[in-house]
This record gives structure tokens, sequence and C-alpha cells, in this order.
């Protein structure tokens, strides 16, 4: 994954209904491609980041099973055409391939790279979306 390329896209969350059945973290990829994402959270042990689930277009999927332990959560995504990612400030670990890294320091020294996430506060809730969307193309619509 990991492609660096221009953001033509933008991030929607929400607390998931009460109406869920079982709590955790789902992402959601409501465009027409493949995203790879990666989570970054702070657990008893510390920092971590895990990556890479693959969402095809138009469905969800589960990243974190059961009640937040977190209050913050960090997500990072992109598409598998190079044709958007979602990002941020926060910069943490990831790698190329499938990986789970404790710890947010020295990524370069232990081999890692290192890519902005961007941040959602759950504000404490038992689950949490993010929802992965198109931003509208300039010059289309009306103002």
């Amino acid at each position: 994954m990991l492609c660096l390329f221009a953001a033509g896209f933008f991030l929607a969350s929400a607390p998931i209904a009460a109406v869920t059945a079982q709590a955790a973290f789902r992402v959601c990829n409501g465009t027409q491609s493949l995203v790879g994402v990666a989570i970054g959270y702070r657990a008893e042990a510390g920092w971590t980041t895990e990556g890479w689930w693959r969402i095809p277009a138009t469905t969800c999927k589960t990243i974190i099973e059961g009640p937040l332990s977190s209050r913050y959560y960090y997500v990072y995504a992109e598409d598998a055409e190079g044709q958007g990612r979602w990002a941020g400030p926060v910069e943490l670990c990831v790698a190329e391939n499938e990986f789970k890294i404790a710890g947010v320091t020295d990524c370069f020294k232990r081999g890692y790279q290192k890519i902005g996430f961007r941040e959602y506060d759950t504000g404490e809730q038992a689950s949490w979306m993010v929802q992965l969307t198109e931003a509208p193309r300039e010059g289309t619509g009306k103002q």
C-alpha cells in the first residue's frame, strides 16, 4: 500500500447507533475502490499500530471487536488505485505488509515507515464507525 498522492477524499465519523448488537470500531468504504486501512491506538502496553485491512468498495469491516478501550483512535487509509488517501497530522509507524507495531518512536530505525493518521475522539463510546467517502469534485454541482 503506502502510495502517496493528492487527497481528493474526506472522512466522516459518528457513534454507531444504539441498535447495533455488539460494540466495535468499524470502517466503511463508501467509494468504488478497494481501500487499505491502518489503525493506531493506545493500549495498556503502550502505543500500537496495526494494518492492513482490505475493505472492498461499498462495504464495512470491523477493525476492533468488542467495546473500545481507548477514547482516541487514529486512522490512515488509501485506495488501491492511487486515487485517494485519508490521512492526518499524527505520525505513527506502519509497514508495507500486514503489521502490528508496538511503539511510535524511531520508526525508520526499526525498519518501518512513518505516515500521518487522523485522530478520532470517540467520546468514550463503546462503538464507533468511520465512513470513507469521496469529496465533491471542484467545478461540479451548484454553488
